[in-house]
């Protein structure tokens, strides 16, 4: 931090763990005084040497802090407490102003350059957000320590905790989730993991037990089929998803299927819940054996190098405050651990866990900021609407029937597998189909069999698109006499969706092909690279997916063809698993960041 170190004392004391974190940004401290600018003394600012004096006139230090809704109450607490004890810094009352907002809402206006912000320190709920606007270049931020913690963990209200098997039953993150998301016994909500740290961390743990259990491919199927599954019942933040719970035992509430009966939380949220008067039946917690994943709450300076003399002391002085005793011991009464994470039984049990729960186990290690921002972009397509365009080779090769199939072509299993794909799809969605070979229509090589639609959109006859689409994937068949028409195909269809890109949704093309470009009258591959270098707009992206069956199919070509468009291209020798790879294709396309 330069000028504005804080004091040795200032961090965080450990009270046992000897745990390190990972990534923390903290800063090195040399000395525990602070050089009084102004009049060239030094002035010892080890917590309690700084004196109190008469009630404050107008001399005061004003430091404004922005904090998580949860953590927020108890900085005013501390803060509201300084001010009545008159407490100085350099000799003049520190006025501490806590203004509550959502961690994500500030890491977004920090983000952008540049952010002048009218505040000083930032204590967001995770070092999530503050490595997210240093890894964007947004403004300069230090982290000089963590506050507090709280594990993230799975609360129920008292007959869904009992049906689980609370407190004697223990699950890992794959098991939990996994038996709370499938039967339909369960609903579960859960904050949404592009505005909420518990979100995020929490299908961090989902994908890290998934990817300990299973292979990367298998993995990464499981994930998106539990995102899915949570986005049914998501909420937009953390004060939201409590919200869902019921209100009362009542069996109109507790029966009322928009009503959760279990969430994904922080142990102080359901601290919070649990001791409100108005919050409802209280929560049980579940904790993952695999180890739980944690908010840290780091104390952050905003641009510590424009603070003034003043507004360093004084941020300084409020982090002693927070850090000694009694500050420890408000953060306490509002339901969070100590910085290190270190279980308080009492405060567990107030907050709905019990032995054997592994409520003292230390957290697993947190994700990657790589990982986390593959995570994000993961939910972000995977559960946001699509607008997608499938184009299928009709070419004779498409009959040749795959060994160990029991006769089946290469076709059959096609139609198959995105069927299968198709059903993953909400309403919401818009899916197309195009045909392809050569000379379809005339000097055409393609043939839309079905408009780019909404799914839940009705025809004429009564039936929804989906009907209409369904029948269409099962009428493609191999075209006798043909050949294969990729090039042109290819150009015209992306054309087309560019054409068509519809904003708030993922758009992409899906391209299924078993040759190589076989019309001798078509644009060459330089020539469609370039064209579609031309179409392509980074700020409307149609990422072109392309799918190669068999040996024959010409990979090289296809890895070309997808570059400008920022997608990719997959080679499979079992067409019935296209629907993995489409969506294996699509969370590839997520890791570059929500569109």
């Amino acid at each position: 931090m330069g000028r504005h170190s804080l004091p040795d004392d200032s961090a965080p004391q450990a009270t046992g763990s000897p745990r390190p974190r990972r990534r923390r940004r903290t800063v090195a401290v040399a000395t525990a005084v602070v050089v009084a600018a102004a009049a060239g003394s030094i002035v010892a600012v080890r917590g309690g040497l700084l004196p109190f004096g008469k009630p404050c006139g107008g001399d005061a230090v004003q430091l404004a802090v922005v904090a998580s809704p949860d953590i927020a109450p108890a900085l005013e607490a501390v803060a509201d407490e300084a001010r009545r004890d008159a407490v100085r810094t350099d000799g003049k009352c520190l006025d501490v102003t806590i203004n509550a907002q959502p961690s994500s809402e500030v890491a977004d206006s920090l983000a952008q350059r540049p952010a002048d912000p009218e505040f000083q320190v930032w204590v967001p709920d995770s070092d999530l957000w503050v490595d997210r606007v240093t890894d964007e270049r947004g403004s300069s931020l230090t982290s000089v320590g963590s506050l507090a913690s709280s594990p993230i963990a799975l609360g129920a209200v008292r007959d869904a905790a009992r049906t689980l098997g609370w407190p004697g039953k223990t699950y890992s993150w794959t098991t939990l989730t996994r038996t709370a998301t499938t039967g339909g016994t369960l609903r579960l909500g859960v904050a949404d993991p592009a505005r909420s740290a518990t979100g995020l961390l929490a299908l961090a743990r989902i994908d890290a037990a998934n990817r300990k259990a299973a292979n990367a491919d298998e993995a990464d199927t499981h994930t998106a089929a539990t995102a899915k599954l949570l986005y049914e019942r998501v909420a937009d933040g953390d004060d939201q998803v409590l919200a869902t719970l019921p209100r009362n035992d009542s069996g109109a509430e507790q029966g009322n299927p928009r009503r959760n009966q279990a969430v994904l939380l922080s142990e102080q949220a359901a601290y919070a819940h649990n001791t409100r008067g108005d919050g409802g039946p209280p929560l049980d917690l579940f904790y993952p054996a695999d180890g739980t994943a944690q908010l840290t709450y780091p104390y952050t300076l905003v641009d510590d190098n424009a603070l003034s003399a003043d507004q360093s002391r004084a941020a300084n002085r409020f982090m002693t405050l927070l850090d000694d005793t009694s500050g420890q011991q408000t953060l306490h009464d509002h339901g969070f651990r100590a910085g290190n994470g270190s279980a308080d039984p009492k405060l567990t049990g107030t907050a709905g866990g019990r032995a054997p729960q592994p409520y003292a186990a230390a957290p697993a290690d947190p994700p990657s900021a790589k990982e986390l921002q593959a995570l994000l972009g993961m939910w972000t397509i995977t559960v946001q609407s699509a607008r997608i365009t499938a184009v299928v080779d009709a070419s004779p090769s498409m009959a040749v029937p795959v060994p160990g199939q029991g006769g089946r072509s290469r076709m059959d299993l096609a139609k198959s597998s995105l069927l299968q794909a198709l059903s993953t799809f909400t309403p919401e969605d818009e899916i197309g189909l195009w045909k392809f070979a050569t000379h379809l229509d005339g000097a055409r090589d393609y043939v839309e069999l079905s408009p780019t639609s909404r799914l839940g959109d009705r025809g004429a006859d009564g039936g929804t698109h989906r009907d209409e689409l369904t029948a269409a994937f099962s009428s493609l068949a191999p075209v006798p006499r043909t050949a294969t028409g990729l090039y042109d195909t290819t150009l015209a269809a992306y054309q087309r969706a560019s054409a068509t890109y519809t904003s708030g949704k993922f758009n992409t093309l899906v391209i299924v092909t078993d040759g190589a470009n076989d019309d001798a009258g078509s644009i060459d591959l330089d020539s469609l690279t370039a064209g579609l270098k031309r179409l392509a707009d980074p700020k409307r992206p149609v990422p072109l997916i392309a799918i190669a069956i068999g040996p024959q199919a010409d990979l090289a070509a296809l890895n070309r063809i997808v570059a400008p468009t920022g997608g990719s291209a997959h080679q499979v020798n079992d067409p019935s698993q296209i629907h993995e790879v489409i969506l294996k294709a699509i969370m590839a396309a997520g890791s570059h960041g929500p569109r």
